[in-house]
């Protein structure tokens, strides 16, 4: 099931989760260090987007265990939410190469000149 454009946060979730399963304090600390500091998840909003998530099934829940007296889940992406990341950021990557010089700025950078 094709996400479309993603939110910032959704984003920095699950790539948060890209290199190992992390429970849900793990994963705001490590969102906020990837999108350095831009993305601060409240503790609600991160679960919110965590059961959405796993729900469409971009996250699965890998292990969970009792910290303290309350359950600590561990989430992980999955196949297609692996694949949903990387297509967001080949998207963002093809917009930014319309402002920062791929073929066609080049191309038009030249012709400019050569008017100038």
């Amino acid at each position: 099931m094709p996400m479309g454009r993603m939110r910032e946060p959704t984003y920095f979730i699950l790539a948060a989760l890209q290199d190992e399963p992390r429970h849900g304090y793990a994963i705001m600390a490590r969102a906020e260090e990837l999108s350095r500091g831009l993305v601060k998840l409240a503790t609600g909003t991160l679960y919110a987007a965590l059961d959405r998530l796993t729900g469409e099934g971009y996250l699965r829940v890998v292990n969970e265990e009792i910290v303290n007296g309350r359950a600590r889940r561990y989430y992980a992406l999955t196949d297609e939410g692996r694949a949903a990341l990387v297509a967001e950021a080949e998207r963002m990557a093809a917009a930014a190469r319309v402002v920062t010089g791929g073929p066609q700025r080049r191309k038009a950078t030249r012709t400019r000149g050569a008017t100038a």
